[in-house]
């Protein structure tokens, strides 16, 4: 135990000084960013300074990026246990409670094994009120303390984020009605069985909303389109949250920062991945357009403003799906 401990500790100092080195060395273009969360609040000025614009560079130029120091890591090691407590303590048959009902469902389990999908998730609205399964005792309360600290988080990146793009601190917040935002987690089995029918467990897409948040257990599946057109794998430590903005800050900025593009590979079938993508959303009543400041005559909108919840039923499709509607809100080119 004493050399697992010793081991977590290195992988966080490594970490931490990978987040500082890419403050001075920004060459690494085929690796996400490491972003320190506590660095964002530095009390040194030149430390926050210099964290903020590696932030800006990272949503600019990636659209993702790796966050350390942000959830106790207790708190993520909790929540995945409760995930996979979910999966392992309770029958298909008690998970089928959760099927579609209707479009108003704040909890629903999909199971899915073809070529183009190849994954079991339950999907839950966690905000503004947190929706989870009773059974089994440990699931509900383990994630909902990580997705409490992972609000907290929210807020803070928000204000991070208003400050790289040259706004006051609570000028995302306000745009988004973050505190009424309308939030999803969806929890991941990947692949649902041995017998897997395909090695993608999820197709490439993009999502809605300000930002995804995403934990899981086994490293590896999940990659990533960079900017410059190559997939990236992600590389995520267990003591490490991936963050990849959403098409709603990409829509506000009106393109500034793009959402990330990315897909899920199933490289080992055998192995089974346990995982939770959150995706922090505007309240559902929040009109999202280009905002006036990233618009003039070399940026005309490129984007039509729509509601939230009426940009995620646009293509048919419930609150709780949460799919994305971006190429559908382009607005079309004219020469």
């Amino acid at each position: 135990m004493a050399h697992s401990v010793e081991m977590l500790g290195q992988e966080c100092f490594d970490l931490k000084n990978k987040a500082i080195a890419h403050l001075h060395d920004y060459s690494f273009m085929d690796e996400i960013p490491t972003i320190d969360y506590s660095l964002l609040f530095s009390k040194d000025h030149n430390e926050r300074a210099n964290s903020l614009e590696h932030l800006g560079k990272a949503c600019q130029d990636f659209g993702c990026f790796y966050l350390i120091n942000g959830v106790e890591e207790r708190v993520v090691e909790g929540a995945l246990k409760g995930i996979s407590d979910y999966f392992v303590l309770t029958n298909q048959e008690e998970r089928s409670e959760y099927l579609k009902k209707n479009s108003m469902d704040r909890i629903r389990w999909y199971l899915r094994s073809d070529a183009g999908e190849n994954r079991e998730n339950l999907k839950i609205v966690t905000h503004p009120e947190y929706h989870c399964p009773s059974k089994p005792d440990s699931c509900k309360d383990a994630i909902g303390e990580y997705l409490k600290g992972m609000h907290e988080v929210e807020l803070g990146l928000a204000k991070a984020i208003s400050t790289t793009l040259g706004y006051e601190e609570t000028y995302i917040e306000k745009e988004f009605k973050l505190e009424a935002g309308f939030d999803v987690a969806t929890l991941n089995l990947y692949p649902p069985s041995l017998q897997s029918k395909g090695s993608t467990g999820l197709a490439e897409h993009t999502d809605p909303g300000f930002f995804v948040s995403l934990i899981q257990d086994v490293n590896g599946g999940l990659q990533v389109l960079s900017h410059q057109g190559n997939w990236i794998t992600v590389n995520l430590p267990r003591n490490t949250i991936f963050i990849g903005i959403g098409d709603h800050l990409e829509i506000l900025t009106n393109g500034k920062y793009k959402s990330h593009i990315h897909q899920v590979i199933l490289d080992n079938n055998e192995v089974k991945r346990i995982s939770m993508a959150t995706l922090h959303g505007p309240s559902l009543d929040t009109l999202v357009a280009p905002a006036p400041g990233f618009i003039n005559d070399s940026h005309p909108p490129t984007y039509r403003g729509m509601t939230y919840k009426e940009s995620l039923e646009l293509n048919g499709f419930d609150e709780i799906d949460v799919q994305s509607s971006l190429i559908q809100l382009q607005v079309p080119l004219s020469f």
